[in-house]
């Protein structure tokens, strides 16, 4: 088991004091001071308890012993912080944690997790405290925060043994998150994970395909579910579930066949669900709405009771009773069934929308609106412009017919105060059904406060000390809340999530501390389904399915590893289909999950103890740590930086940014930010004067429990990159060999890449247009001039427009035209992108309602001499077009000069659908001979092939990078927003005819865009998106706006992030270059760890153009040289330990050598980078098809290796060769190599 990283040294004096205390006859457990105290055995028992045994230790089924040993444990821990005034060792806060969270006492495992947090500099380290403060978040459905420290732990430890938990975590909420091609993933490392797991591998499977089924992949699905069927010993709840998913999808959709077949094969798939679980609510609604659709009302009816009496009660299946009911002409049980429904769920769209089409057809419109106000609130609805509508034709007739006499007559109470008509339900129902409505429904904290204080005299004394504790705690955080003040927290470079900054919430979290005296420990966790009951799809009858979120927990027990399917409305006039959106709602002591990065005042979340004094000290000392100490001391780590960040970007270049050799891992500071010293930081320590003063006479010596890990921590290798290959060998194999990783990380860990903050101070908002570098070429003597290659490449230039770069070359762009390309390969394959043709400046979802980051676009394929014929006729079409306009007196201009008037307005009309031909490959020299030719006349920075490109030293092609791409373009056409692969600069010419549109932002800027993403529900690395102006110039983001003419050069620099419209008819060429410069090698080394943190495959092999570069290249700049040699170095020891580890286990290793042009190997199953060892199993090594694997992957498919063959690519003694030769060399010879006399500069 990972140890937590805990030292015995400081608690073996106090252990001993308290074992002498027992010897001399005193209570066992008890000190001298009536505390209580841990034995011998107690202490080692505890020792093996983290948050590592999470799900898999069972406190409610032979687990009494256990559980009683951790409440004593956490009793003991809060007594001896409370003694030593919370100025104890920073492990005991993480050990807390850990207890807590086996309990499932989540708010007090979040604050001791946060403590620890706040207090360890480089609690990045400890995989077991970043894995248990993931869990947490995951309860409470923080997901944004939950990923963040899920990945970290992937990161700092890939062959983490509880890796197989991760991916299905992930996997569910990458699925909530709508980042299907992520969930898939990680879902699937999930599945090939031997380890074991809380999930079975069919459960896993079946999560597989309902993620098929909610993309809407209904054959896919289909086919995965009935494969599932076939699964020798599926147990009985995976089997009904899959029978339900069927049964639900015949209902649904039509694809799968015509009405009735479809009717009737969901109605004998339902009731075989419900013959394997009869006691399914979710089937029997599900069999309910089947019936209701063919018309067997009593049927449906029964269903629903059913549906009612097997589980809790259901706003869907209530909604549906209603729509029965409404269906039967029985208004008044409609009215009931209506009301229970939105009584249940305050925000169900459907229900507040049939209840409106209720109330108009009783000629009740007052009501109505009130109702299609409700509905169109409400998230899950997906038609609120269709409402509005509805609202101002009914507000017209009411306000012609004033006197409308009511059918219902239930004008006279507020619709979600009606109480429910007994003639339809029991009363037991009517308290069942209202209980998780008073849920929702919270008085307001602070009149609860009121009240408590009313009632001060019959509170306990218990209370009454709570209640003074939750009257200080609001003065204080009301003084925050006012000041605006932010609190920081791990997992970004931004804030760390906490509950609500508003005191009222915090006070309704502490008020309900107050009622229930007793503690109440959740029992949700994984194994008894709580994330699967948060991930409920909801599949309405307009087949549309989105994902819902419940906050009651399973019962233990009763164990449920699917999510809770629930539907509502039928096909009635006016039904909404109500998809409801992810609740971010946790129980009932937040108003959002945790709380917003704007919300600066609060501490760590929820601080709730049954001890106000130990609330007090897990926040910090009210006077000294809460409002300074604790936040300075977050606000180290995580600024707002008014200073741009530069991240130290872990395993492959931790030391990378600095000259240096390798710090040690005690020095690095956490985040890799710079500038601690900065005025506007303010550094609280640990060990110093800052947040706890460690020299206090009340830092006393404590017991802590010692951990027991796996294996040793591995010992840091003094080992500079100026030390020969010979010195970093003999330092591997002076590690002790049981401390070896099987990480493939590199063994000096690093903290986790960060985003960089945006920069400080913040540019004026008269700065945020700032003009567009431009350079005008009127001869080649000025194309090939020393000095436009030093300006394009310069770290403050972003991008730069080389205009007239064609007619000063001389460059033959009708090479590149339509025209053209159709006579040279007209059968060539075109990717094409679907997409919406809109303004340039505005991104519209498709009902053209409101503007959206992200930007849809469906893939498919085609030829060139098909596209061809399709931009033609789209220039065709568009003069007809444009005659009609004219001959209709309709200037096309007025309507441009209004579009930014109407940015906030619904725009009229549907969006045309244009198709882009994109990716197209030019890179045959046999097909595209002419083509490729005509580019060598460009100069040789900007070339596809050259000595000081980076891409050149691949070795192997990259389509796309080290290769030309074409682009074919109608008006509309949109790359969307990105940076290029691994941050490599990028070369585009507009061949023509028409112009393109771009907009450029910074590389400083793009953790700003990332944040935005994550906003949006969107992968900043994977989706697609074209950002909205308007939020980026509200956060200071500066925007370069240029338009790109036929053989205009624009030059985009390394990671800067770029968006591009096609203005007329035209094709781009483009191209990724790689400079020799310090700053573009960090910028892809950082990006390459980015990638691996994100689970995402860099494109370009950084470790093997490393060790290219290093047999290829001679470097003058120090900087960049000691950056490359670095990486060799810690690549050459990862080689080294490795190789050492399997020969010591008796692994044989096989050479295999390199082919030449062979492309670098990644791992088959998680896309990493494999270099030099590599892991392929037995029958494909026999095949010779080589199918790779990383270590990490080998050993969880087979634990001891024994089905893998390790094949070795690169003799030792080769590496270790090229790593010594590998020097600095003079300016003078790198001049001589990469700047040869020009022979012809004549125009």
């Amino acid at each position: 088991m990972k140890s937590c990283g805990v030292s015995l040294a400081a608690a073996a004096p106090a252990f001993s004091d308290e074992e002498k205390k027992m010897a001399a006859g005193k209570p066992r457990g008890k000190t001298k001071e009536g505390t209580l105290s841990l034995t011998a055995e107690e202490r080692e028992e505890l020792s093996g308890l983290d948050s590592l045994l999470f799900g898999f230790l069972n406190l409610h089924e032979n687990g009494a012993k256990t559980e009683t040993l951790l409440l004593k444990a956490v009793c003991c821990y809060e007594s001896l912080i409370l003694k030593a005034d919370g100025k104890v060792e920073s492990e005991f806060f993480c050990q807390l944690g850990h207890f807590n969270l086996l309990l499932e006492d989540y708010p007090k495992a979040l604050s001791a997790y946060q403590r620890y947090y706040s207090l360890q500099s480089d609690y990045w380290k400890n995989a077991a405290f970043l894995y248990g403060l993931g869990l947490v978040y995951f309860y409470y459905n923080a997901f944004h925060w939950a990923i963040k420290a899920f990945q970290e732990v992937l990161y700092v430890e890939p062959s983490f043994c509880r890796a197989k938990e991760i991916h299905l975590r992930l996997g569910l909420m990458f699925k909530v998150n709508t980042d299907y091609e992520s969930s898939l993933k990680h879902f699937q490392l999930a599945l090939i994970d031997s380890n074991p797991c809380t999930l079975s591998s069919v459960e896993i499977q079946f999560h597989i395909a309902h993620l098929y089924e909610t993309q809407r992949m209904y054959h896919s699905a289909k086919e995965a579910y009935e494969q599932l069927l076939q699964t020798e010993n599926l147990p009985a709840q995976v089997k009904a579930t899959v029978l339900q998913q069927l049964g639900w999808m015949h209902h649904n959709v039509d694809l799968l066949g015509d009405q009735a077949t479809k009717e009737s094969c969901a109605i004998q798939y339902l009731q075989k669900s419900l013959e394997a679980d009869p006691n399914s609510g979710q089937s029997w609604y599900f069999l309910g709405r089947c019936y209701s659709s063919i018309g067997k009302v009593q049927d449906a009816f029964i269903s629903y009771r059913q549906s009612i009496d097997k589980s809790e009660a259901s706003a869907d299946t209530w909604c549906s009773i209603g729509v029965l009911y409404q269906q039967q002409n029985q208004p008044m049980d409609a009215l009931q069934a209506y009301i229970c429904a939105v009584q249940l769920d305050h925000g169900h769209a459907a229900a507040w929308m049939d209840l409106g089409t209720l109330y108009e057809s009783c000629n009740q419109p007052q009501d109505a609106i009130k109702c299609y106000l409700n509905a169109a609130r409400s998230k899950s609805c997906s038609n609120t412009s269709m409402l509005t509508g509805r609202i101002k034709v009914l507000q017209a007739y009411k306000a012609h017919h004033p006197n409308t006499e009511p059918v219902l007559g239930l004008s006279e109470t507020p619709i979600s105060q009606q109480p429910l008509p007994v003639h339809m339900i029991t009363y037991s129902e009517v308290d069942d059904l209202s209980s998780p409505a008073k849920r929702k429904r919270i008085s307001s904290p602070a009149k609860y406060l009121e009240q408590l204080r009313t009632d001060r005299d019959h509170l306990n004394p218990t209370q009454k000390l709570m209640l003074q504790q939750l009257e200080s705690q609001f003065v204080l955080m009301q003084q925050g809340f006012n000041k605006g003040q932010n609190s920081h927290l791990p997992g970004s470079n931004d804030e760390q999530p906490s509950f609500s900054t508003d005191p009222a919430l915090y006070l309704q979290a502490a008020s309900t501390n107050i009622q229930t005296s007793h503690r109440m420990l959740p029992t949700s966790s994984i194994t008894q389904g709580i994330a699967f009951n948060h991930l409920s799809h909801t599949a309405t009858s307009g087949d549309q399915q989105g994902i819902c979120c419940t906050k009651e927990s399973t019962p233990s027990g009763n164990r449920s590893f699917v999510p809770e399917i629930s539907s509502h409305t039928e096909d009635t006039p006016n039904g909404c289909a109500g998809v409801k959106g992810f609740s971010n709602r946790v129980q009932q002591l937040m108003a959002e999950p945790i709380c917003s990065p704007n919300s600066r005042d609060s501490t760590s979340p929820n601080l709730i103890s049954d001890n106000p004094q130990m609330s007090s000290l897990l926040i910090g000392k009210a006077n000294e740590s809460m409002m300074t100490g604790a936040c300075d001391k977050v606000n180290s780590i995580h600024p707002e930086s008014h200073t741009k960040t530069n991240n130290s970007v872990a395993s492959l270049h931790s030391s990378v940014i600095s000259t240096t050799a390798a710090k040690s891992a005690d020095q690095t500071t956490t985040l890799g930010v710079t500038s601690i010293s900065s005025p506007h930081i303010r550094l609280q320590t640990v060990n110093g004067k800052g947040l706890e003063n460690s020299n206090s006479s009340k830092n006393t010596s404590l017991p802590m429990i010692s951990r027991k890990p796996d294996s040793p921590i591995i010992p840091s290798m003094s080992v500079s990159i100026y030390s020969n290959s010979t010195e970093v060998l003999k330092a591997c194999r002076n590690l002790d060999k049981n401390g070896l990783s099987n990480s493939h990380n590199l063994l000096d860990k690093c903290p986790p890449p960060r985003p960089p903050t945006s920069p400080y101070p913040p540019l004026p908002k008269d700065k945020l247009n700032p003009p567009t570098p431009s350079i005008y070429l009127e001869s080649k003597r000025d194309a090939f001039f020393p000095p436009l290659h030093q300006f394009c490449i310069n770290p403050k230039n972003p991008v730069t427009v080389i205009r007239g770069l064609a007619g000063a070359l001389k460059l033959d762009l009708g090479l590149f035209s339509t025209k053209t390309l159709v006579e040279a390969n007209n059968e060539h394959t075109v990717e094409v992108r679907t997409q919406l043709l809109q303004p340039a400046d505005e991104n519209w979802d498709p009902t053209g309602t409101k503007k959206i980051w992200r930007c849809e676009s469906n893939r498919s394929h085609t030829t060139i001499a098909k596209y061809a014929q399709y931009q033609a006729s789209s220039f065709q079409e568009s003069l007809r077009e444009e005659n009609e306009k004219k001959m209709q007196h309709r200037e096309y201009s007025d309507n441009e000069s209004t579009s930014s008037d109407n940015s906030g307005r619904r725009r009229k009309g549907p969006f045309k659908t244009i198709k882009f031909g994109t990716n197209i490959d030019l890179s045959d020299d046999k097909k595209w001979k002419l083509q490729l030719l005509e580019l060598t006349k460009l100069p040789a920075f900007v070339r596809v092939v050259s000595a000081g490109n980076l891409l050149s030293h691949l070795g192997h092609t990259i389509l796309g990078m080290n290769t030309v791409q074409l682009y074919m373009k109608v008006p509309g056409s949109r790359t969307p927003g990105h940076q290029e692969n691994n941050n490599f600069c990028s070369v585009n010419i507009n061949i023509g005819p028409g112009d393109c549109e771009w907009f450029v932002v910074p590389e400083g800027y793009w953790g700003v865009l990332n944040d935005f993403c994550e906003k949006n529900n969107l992968n900043f690395l994977m989706s697609s998106w074209w950002p909205n102006l308007e939020d980026l110039y509200e956060a200071n983001v500066p925007v370069y706006r240029f338009i790109q003419r036929p053989g205009d050069l624009v030059w985009i620099n390394a990671g800067t992030v770029h968006w591009v419209q096609a203005v007329g008819w035209c094709n781009n060429i483009a191209w990724n270059v790689g400079p020799l410069t310090a700053s573009q090698y960090k910028l892809a080394v950082e990006r390459y760890e980015w990638n691996k943190l994100q689970s995402v495959k860099s494109l370009v092999p950084m470790v093997h153009l490393s060790w290219n570069m290093a047999r290829n290249i001679k470097v003058s700049d120090p900087k960049l040289f000691e950056m490359i040699k670095y990486c060799l170095m810690k690549i050459l020891k990862q080689c080294l330990t490795l190789r050492e580890a399997l020969i010591t286990a008796g692994k044989e290793i096989t050479w295999h050598g390199r082919t030449n042009d062979e492309p670098a190997h990644y791992c088959s199953i998680c896309e990493v980078e494999v270099f030099d060892l590599l892991f392929v199993t037995n029958e494909s090594n026999s095949q010779k098809t080589y199918i790779v694997h990383c270590q990490d992957c080998a050993r969880k498919a087979s634990g001891n290796l024994d089905n893998f063959v390790v094949l070795e690519e690169y003799k030792i003694e080769d590496l270790m060769q090229v790593y010594d030769q590998f020097t600095l060399v003079s300016e003078f010879i790198m001049l001589l190599q990469y700047h040869p006399p020009l022979l012809d500069t004549g125009p």
